[in-house]
């Protein structure tokens, strides 16, 4: 059955008109919707899903709470919308509870940025924004508005490393007064405090390692993941001695890594993922961080055309679950429970492919998923996005376990 294609006029809304577990593709968030019909490839193996446009392709999916996220546009001719959107009531609620009135995202708040959003980092318990991209010579600081429905850019943080052609990367320490981590290189890094730019930290160190990835973990610590697969865990209360890989992973040259570390209390076994650009998969341990606890190629069609993109993320609600990105137009999720040292060949648990069959595309052709997310309470709902402005909310079935 396929819904009947309408117009909808009331800008600041994205819509979705469709029957339960029927996909639909929207235009934008300006004007008109149109229906489409699921295509038979990409129904199987979801509990639910659903399919928007946006009005310009986004690499940042930023939640904030369980039913607000972040997308911003990362163009780099043109002026960029940053949006924050509400999920609809049908993909808020914790059940399946059938048709509600509500099947829209709602625009809460909107604004533009003369710069390309390649990160977007929501301060906790304040209405601050901080956002990283080309050219990368400062950080922009914006606050959504509290009785409007305007983002602002309220200030700027400038960047120790100002090359035009890399952009910092950003992470938050959330406190009473909160810090943010940034940096291009790990001579860059440092942490300034939101509201008075006192800078707080700083590595102090001349090492040039290109970074690809930072990330918070406690009042004291955080996470880096340099371009060609150093891991490190730093402590600010010292001076400048890192808990690290002192070199790549063994078969990296030439390769680019991301990594991700999962929250603590997120069940036993390797608390670090890193993702090379060539599908391989190493999970490590902060306690011996020179040998891998186990690693994996993973099945990718070709190497990263954009290592930029490259996403690795585990699961908040699984344990032992984790998802990649950035090779082609899917996203592949695995359960690592059973990977113990080197694995030669290890298949995805699920792999969504909704961004190849919506638009009948071939793999090779099919757009490039730009970011994904995991929903921060829906232990099997992920959000992403896509070089097509594709936007897609999905909640997949373990087929295995259902078996």
């Amino acid at each position: 059955m396929r819904p009947d294609a309408r117009s909808f006029v009331k800008t600041g809304y994205v819509a979705l008109a469709s029957n339960p577990g029927f996909p639909v593709i929207i235009s934008s968030w300006e004007n008109q919707l149109c229906g489409t019909p699921v295509v038979p490839q990409i129904r199987m193996g979801y509990q639910d899903f659903h399919a928007f446009d946006l009005s310009g392709a986004t690499r940042v999916l930023e939640w904030i709470g369980e039913k607000g996220v972040f997308v911003a546009g990362f163009e780099s001719s043109k002026k960029n919308e940053i949006l924050h959107l509400i999920l609809p009531l049908r993909l808020s609620v914790k059940e399946n509870q059938g048709l509600f009135p509500e099947r829209d995202f709602k625009v809460c708040h909107g604004g533009f940025s003369d710069r390309s959003v390649f990160d977007l980092k929501h301060v906790p318990d304040t209405r601050l924004l901080v956002t990283s991209g080309l050219p990368g010579r400062y950080l922009q600081v914006w606050q959504t508005g509290e009785d409007n429905d305007v983002i602002e850019a309220v200030r700027t943080i400038d960047v120790q490393d100002r090359e035009e052609s890399l952009w910092p990367r950003v992470s938050v320490f959330s406190s009473a007064a909160p810090g943010i981590l940034h940096g291009t290189r790990l001579s860059g890094l440092r942490t300034v405090d939101i509201e008075s730019q006192k800078i707080t930290y700083s590595s102090g160190t001349s090492d040039s390692e290109l970074l690809s990835s930072l990330q918070v973990l406690d009042a004291d610590t955080f996470a880096f993941c340099g371009t060609s697969g150093r891991l490190g865990l730093v402590d600010t209360r010292q001076k400048w001695a890192p808990l690290e890989t002192l070199r790549p992973s063994p078969g990296s040259s030439g390769e680019r890594w991301c990594a991700d570390v999962r929250n603590k209390g997120q069940g036993p076994g390797p608390c670090i993922a890193s993702l090379g650009s060539d599908g391989q998969l190493c999970l490590l341990d902060f306690r011996n961080l020179c040998h891998p606890v186990s690693s994996a190629q993973c099945p990718v069609s070709k190497p990263s055309p954009d290592p930029e993109l490259l996403r690795v993320t585990w699961a908040p609600g699984l344990d032992n679950c984790l998802a990649i990105s950035g090779f082609d137009g899917t996203v592949q999720i695995y359960d690592v429970t059973s990977w113990d040292g080197k694995e030669s060949q290890v298949e995805p648990l699920f792999t969504h492919k909704g961004h190849i069959f919506l638009e009948g595309n071939e793999v090779d052709a099919a757009p490039l998923v730009t970011t994904h997310t995991w929903h921060p309470c829906k232990p099997r709902t992920l959000l992403s996005a896509a070089s097509d402005a594709s936007l897609h909310v999905w909640d997949w079935v373990d087929l295995q376990a259902s078996s």
